[in-house]
């Protein structure tokens, strides 16, 4: 898997030397979880930065009603962390489970923050990571305040087709801010008008 993970900084990185890449290599862990395995747990503090090299993830938040939200679903070559809880050292208000077997480099936030200062195009694509994700979930959140069911399905659809046949209806619809069953319905309206 480090071949898929050096071909990803090669590209995000431009010029980056075997030195550097070894380095980024050195201060991380390489994870194996199966389906269903928790890497970070709400309540705990998450210790970790993750890049996805194989697999699926989601991170989501349980109300006390026992209820699922997920607020993102994180593929191969993505990031994802519980970013005030990583950065600020606070209890997590996500658990990041893996959907699939996946693989992860997990990088600790020291480790992580030594490598933003020894090369400098990482953190400066860190950056442009965070700009577009910000973006990503400011329109998310427009998506859900302003559009209708059939609305947030089709632009779910739009943007992730990939995960169609990766992710049960059930938690896509968890994803939509939508029960099961009103995504069902969408679905069939939707598909009658096809």
């Amino acid at each position: 898997m480090s071949e898929i993970f050096k071909r990803y900084f090669q590209n995000a990185l431009p010029g980056l030397t075997e030195e550097k890449f070894s380095l980024i290599l050195e201060k991380s862990t390489l994870i194996r979880l199966q389906r269903k395995e928790v890497i970070c747990r709400q309540g705990d503090i998450c210790t970790s930065k993750i890049f996805v090299s194989k697999g699926l993830l989601r991170n989501y938040s349980t109300s006390e009603d026992g209820n699922e939200h997920i607020l993102q679903f994180v593929n191969e070559m993505s990031w994802t962390t519980d970013p005030e809880s990583f950065y600020n050292n606070t209890s997590s208000k996500l658990t990041i489970e893996a959907l699939e077997p996946s693989e992860i480099f997990a990088f600790n936030l020291n480790d992580f923050n030594q490598l933003r200062d020894e090369i400098p195009t990482l953190s400066i694509f860190i950056e442009e990571l965070l700009t577009r994700k910000s973006m990503e979930i400011n329109n998310r959140l427009l998506v859900n305040i302003s559009s209708t069911p059939e609305d947030k399905y089709l632009h779910f659809v739009k943007n992730h087709p990939d995960l169609l046949s990766r992710v049960p209806l059930h938690m896509i619809a968890s994803y939509l801010g939508m029960s099961r069953e009103t995504l069902s319905r969408v679905r069939r309206q939707i598909l009658k008008t096809v």
